[in-house]
């Protein structure tokens, strides 16, 4: 048997799916022809993104009001996707949010907030999905971390653009999404499903990315010399939502140009 990349048929939930990264994420899974409800909470920018998806296959694409920092509302959006379509192949946790940045300022409550909105929405959404794939015996999950869950910021870098400086909690919060799919990927393992992370690495968003010499001091940590595209990242979650990867559990993969060798 031969293995594609093709995904007809798959039904793919992903948050976050209407963001700077999650669009090109969403185009290249429809692309492929994977069936997509972005889960969110603001329709317009839904209706934006589906003006403007590139790709023939927009009819394929749907939007369910879903909240992450709700559980009750996970579990409706879940429920009524799994009541039109009868089934869920693949969940993208790729939203988060959070407040605070400095290391020396953060509040108690702005520390919790990032937690909460950046590692615990993500155990939200696996704990209730995992009834469905457990029954089906098969799914999978893809989270989103990030390399500052792998390694500490450089702090020379952020020196002369302080209003860029990775916050405290969010590189703590992302190592969590790491180590929580692992565990998840160790957990569900005997029921069929998959479990990984894909941990990009500078994709600086359009609005950073006019600020020319702070992009500069960026590059220069990559080994290729460059910040990623948003095309970039999307191959690898066309890869592990595909039945190409039904062996790949446990793993995080790194999309970083280089960043975390050095």
């Amino acid at each position: 048997m031969v293995y594609s990349f093709d995904l007809n048929s798959k039904i793919i939930l992903i948050s976050g799916g209407y963001g700077y990264l999650g669009t090109a994420i969403v185009e290249s899974l429809l692309f492929h022809n994977a069936i997509v409800y972005i889960l969110g909470r603001s329709e317009s920018k839904f209706e934006a993104l589906l003006s403007s998806v590139g790709c023939d296959n927009k009819e394929k694409l749907f939007f369910e009001e879903c909240d992450i920092s709700s559980t009750d509302s996970i579990k409706k959006a879940y429920d009524r996707i799994f009541y039109r379509e009868g089934k869920i192949d693949v969940l993208i946790n790729n939203a988060f949010y959070s407040m605070g940045q400095s290391p020396e300022q953060m509040t108690d409550e702005e520390w919790k907030v990032g937690i909460d909105g950046t590692l615990s929405s993500v155990f939200r959404c696996i704990r209730e999905i995992t009834p469905y794939f457990k029954e089906k015996k098969n799914g999978k999950i893809i989270n989103v971390s990030s390399m500052y869950g792998m390694v500490s910021p450089d702090f020379d870098v952020y020196i002369e653009f302080p209003e860029f400086l990775n916050p405290p909690h969010y590189g703590a919060a992302k190592a969590g999404v790491i180590q929580l799919s692992k565990y998840y990927a160790s957990y569900l393992g005997e029921y069929g499903v998959n479990v990984n992370s894909v941990t990009p690495g500078p994709f600086p968003s359009r609005n950073v990315q006019k600020n020319t010499k702070f992009i500069d001091s960026l590059k220069r940590k990559t080994l290729l010399n460059k910040i990623g595209k948003p095309e970039d990242l999307a191959g690898i979650f066309v890869f592990l939502a595909s039945d190409t990867s039904n062996y790949v559990t446990g793993q995080n993969m790194i999309i970083d140009g280089g960043w975390t060798t050095k």
